[in-house]
């Protein structure tokens, strides 16, 4: 009787061949958010507006040639006359003799308004922070420069990754690497926006008189500097995603090509011909009762491929042989 083949099909070409779509895809998307993670940080890292307000400035004088902005100075009289007593400074009471000054500040400068004149006046960031939270801040910069950094490397090997597809094993190894380098760099991204909050924190309260802000808050630089790090995560996540989702699938497949040889294997060793299974028939059928009933007793099996003889027939025999 043939045994019936079940050995399991290898996984189609259409079928094969969306599953490479499917990595084309996910590696397309982990270098897409690589890339926007790099400009953003590149963009912040340049930028000066992670922390933005406002700032008490005392009134300058006003000048008699200028009348504009009179609003934002001090008026006195003109110093021409001898009269000491015609020169008089209007000092106002209270705030009011206080500007308004807005400002922003990032990781290289700090700029604000200038009440006196056009423009931003900027000042190096660094000379701002006091002296205890500089090495932090240099820090700080180091880290943000090495993010950067593995952003592009990571960025590189995935470039690498998808420009050369066809072998899958180099495929994987370069996208390994990638995901490596891409946590490394979201990791470090991490680290150095802290570190940037609590140098600026610290330089607000232990920072020169004449910047200390009133109020401030956090501005778009910084927004993207986070923005920048969820991306790179995402990146990595991806990336991630991407290379065990492609080792479960070649282990899928080797578990189905080695059930198909086994399969395959028994198929061959089941294959007897018809004149050694009738053998194995004569065989296989006991010569007494007492042998049959021996062979039940002790619990011992015929051969898978034998046809065993009916137990009436059996008995009819013995009967014949005893007359």
């Amino acid at each position: 009787m043939p045994v019936p083949s079940r050995s399991l099909k290898p996984l189609s070409a259409p079928l094969s061949v969306k599953m490479g779509i499917d990595r084309r895809h996910r590696a397309s998307l982990a270098l897409t958010l690589n890339f926007i993670a790099l400009v953003f940080c590149v963009t912040a890292f340049s930028t000066s507006y992670w922390c933005e307000g406002t700032r008490k400035v005392v009134k300058p004088f006003c000048k008699t040639n200028v009348k504009e902005k009179q609003s934002n100075c001090i008026e006195y009289t003109s110093p021409e006359s001898n009269d000491s007593s015609v020169v008089r400074y209007s000092w106002e009471a209270g705030d009011d003799k206080y500007v308004i000054c807005y400002f922003h500040a990032g990781i290289w400068f700090s700029c604000e308004e200038n009440i006196s004149g056009e423009g931003e006046k900027c000042r190096s960031f660094i000379h701002l922070t006091p002296p205890a939270e500089r090495g932090v801040l240099w820090l700080s910069i180091v880290a943000e420069i090495l993010y950067i950094l593995l952003l592009i490397v990571g960025l590189s090997l995935m470039c690498v990754e998808i420009c050369h597809y066809t072998n899958v094993i180099d495929g994987l190894k370069l996208n390994a690497f990638a995901a490596i380098f891409t946590v490394l760099s979201g990791l470090l991204g991490m680290v150095a926006h802290m570190m940037y909050t609590t140098v600026f924190q610290m330089t607000v309260n232990l920072g020169p008189e004449d910047w200390r802000p009133q109020t401030w808050d956090y501005g778009w630089s910084y927004c993207l500097a986070w923005g920048s790090f969820t991306c790179c995560m995402a990146a990595s996540v991806t990336t991630i995603n991407t290379y065990t989702k492609t080792i479960l699938e070649f282990k899928h497949k080797r578990k189905n090509l080695e059930r198909s040889l086994k399969t395959k294997s028994k198929l061959i060793e089941h294959e007897v011909p018809a004149d050694r299974v009738w053998d194995r028939y004569i065989s296989s059928v006991p010569s007494s009762t007492e042998e049959f009933l021996d062979l039940s007793s002790n619990g011992r099996k015929m051969s898978s491929g034998s046809v065993f003889a009916d137990l009436n027939d059996i008995l009819d025999a013995q009967g014949e042989e005893y007359c």
